[in-house]
């Protein structure tokens, strides 16, 4: 299992390093990239487009302002897309939280709250335990250790 964490720049890294974490914390291969669906359009295409092939099965994307990442890359695959909204610029991230969420019909991405990429990593690993055993304990195990 391979899910791609994506952000339009490496200022945004901080902010999706949970996502990274929660999800090797599950043993689940992450491949991490900064590619902008502004600055590198085509690049954000293929990844996209050939993401099944390649092995992946879910794919979080964070950005702010504009916010269109999670988008461009929903219109290129059928696999989960999860947006997370991030914060910054002028509107404090309420921009990206209406540009993520705001996706036409037949072209669906989940979205997060703003600066919430664990969740993002956390809603991931719900899907997969779907079908995964092995994951859904480690779900269960780790509800019980939150609660605690």
């Amino acid at each position: 299992m391979k899910v791609a964490i994506l952000m339009g720049s490496t200022s945004d890294e901080a902010k999706m390093a949970p996502a990274r974490d929660t999800l090797e914390r599950f043993g689940i291969e992450v491949d991490w990239r900064v590619l902008s669906a502004h600055r590198n359009p085509a690049k954000v295409a293929e990844l996209a487009s050939s993401a099944r092939a390649d092995g992946y099965v879910a794919m979080i994307c964070g950005a702010g302002m504009a916010a269109h990442l999670a988008g461009a890359v929903a219109a290129q695959t059928t696999l989960p897309v999860v947006g997370v909204p991030l914060s910054g610029g002028g509107l404090g991230g309420i921009d990206a939280l209406y540009a993520t969420v705001q996706m036409p019909k037949g072209i669906p991405v989940a979205t997060v709250a703003i600066d919430g990429s664990m969740n993002a990593a956390l809603l991931v690993v719900q899907m997969l335990a779907i079908t995964d055993e092995d994951l859904a304990d480690k779900l269960a195990d780790h509800r019980k250790e939150i609660a605690g």
